[in-house]
């Protein structure tokens, strides 16, 4: 489930989105020690808001480098 107060994510690049991601993470650690469940919940949403992002852009970035691996092994 996406965080409903988050905006729109698309102008960030792929590394702000990282380091957003790393935040929260920090500061999720952060609420889990001091046992805010509730604060905890609104963290996890975020992340995952700006890990999907994360994750689209990063496809995007690979479709549009167009790799040609034709001179690479098939193994299959």
């Amino acid at each position: 489930m996406e965080h409903p107060l988050i905006g729109d994510l698309g102008e960030l690049t792929v590394e702000e989105l990282s380091a957003r991601i790393s935040d929260l993470n920090k500061k999720l650690s952060i609420a889990a020690r001091t046992g805010n469940g509730h604060m905890c919940d609104q963290i996890r949403m975020a992340i995952e808001s700006y890990n999907v992002k994360y994750q689209q852009k990063l496809q995007d970035s690979y479709k549009q480098s167009d790799a040609n691996f034709d001179d690479k092994i098939n193994i299959s």
